[in-house]
Parts: structure tokens; sequence; C-alpha cells
């Protein structure tokens, strides 16, 4: 299996439009959301944007909460094994819930199923003020447990006076590239997102 997981530094970094980005980036692909919390349906949305495949099957619950607490009110546990065995597809495009260490039950993260999955990872940032300590801490969550980093997608307003700065930090620091700084778009349009998901590198997916 190729592809690329997407995770992010917190919640609404806004890790759904750079997937849907990708989708358009790699038409080929198929999106999965392995785990959805609340009533937002990010499937929907990634399929309105890029028009492209997207695999249904995963855990929705109704909750706008930490998966593994979603699921206790829902009164079921979340299987990683089980759950990892349900990708479709020779290349997906994987978005996770949440950041790294999302408990997804009573003994695991998000990180275990990255691990199950091997698929390198690619990290959605945001551009404001405390973006280089989440992504730093990011970054080394994914590497202590030897995931491959793609690259870091920068989210939000560039023009702020410190984005440059914060950009030449996380490089620095983390060691890693800065592959795309995406902005904010209004309105998030299909045609909005597909110009600039050609700015994207296409050897994001080995």
């Amino acid at each position: 299996m190729r592809g690329l997981f997407v995770t992010g530094t917190d919640t609404g970094v806004g890790k759904t439009v750079l997937s849907a980005a990708l989708m358009l980036r790699y038409p080929d692909a198929c999106y999965w959301k392995p785990i959805q919390t609340g009533p937002d349906d990010d499937s929907a949305e990634v399929r309105r944007l890029s028009g492209g495949q997207v695999f249904d099957e995963g855990i929705r619950l109704p909750d706008p909460v930490s998966p593994h607490f979603a699921a206790q009110l829902a009164g079921t546990r979340i299987d990683l094994e089980i759950l990892a065995g349900r990708t479709s597809g020779t290349t997906v495009i994987v978005e996770g819930a949440g950041g790294v260490l999302v408990p997804v039950n009573e003994s695991e993260t998000m990180a275990d199923l990255m691990t199950m999955l091997r698929l390198p990872v690619i990290v959605a940032a945001r551009t404001t003020l405390g973006t280089i300590n989440h992504t730093l801490l990011t970054l080394e969550a994914l590497r202590a447990r030897a995931l491959r980093v793609a690259g870091v997608v920068m989210i939000g307003d560039v023009t702020l006076a410190n984005s440059a700065d914060n950009r030449a930090a996380i490089e620095h620091y983390g060691n890693v590239a800065v592959v795309a700084e995406m902005p904010r778009f209004d309105p998030l349009t299909a045609e909005n997102l597909r110009e600039w998901a050609e700015t994207l590198p296409k050897d994001l997916i080995a």
C-alpha cells in the first residue's frame, strides 16, 4: 500500500482541506477517514472538493470529543487492528482524527494506527504563534515511532510578520521540509483548491 497519512498539530488545523488538495494532486488515490467524531462529514467534504474516490468504511461517532471518549459515550470500543484491515486500494490518502497522540481506546493513540499502516506522514501545521512548539512536538512523537515524515504543510495567513521565521524555525529545528504553505480559502471551492493543489510537490508519494 502506498500513500500518505495526514495528521495535524491539533484539531481544526486544516487536515481535511489538505487531504482534498492531495486527492486533487494524486487523482488515482482513494481518501479514507478511519475515525470520525462529531457531526461534520469530512468524507463528504473531500468528495465535494476533489471529486475523487472516497472509501467510506470507518468508525463514525456522534459526539464531538476525543475518539476514546466518543466511543465510551456510544457504548463501543475502537479496535485498531480491525480498523487497519479495512483499507482499500493501492494508493490512499488517510486522514487522522486530531493529532498524533489523540487516544482512541484505553491503551492506544492515533500514532498506533499510523504505525500499523506504515505510511509516510504529512503534518498540517498552523502559521500562527505557537506553531513552532506544536510542530516540533509532533515531529518528535512521529520519529520516536520510526514513522517517516514526508513534510510539513503550514496552513493559514502567510503574510503574518513572523510566518517566515516560523517556517525557517520548523525546518531548522525539526530537520524537515515545509513542502507548501496553504492559505485559508474564502470561499473554499473545488476550483480554488485545485489551482493551489497544482503547487504541491508531485513526489510526496514515492
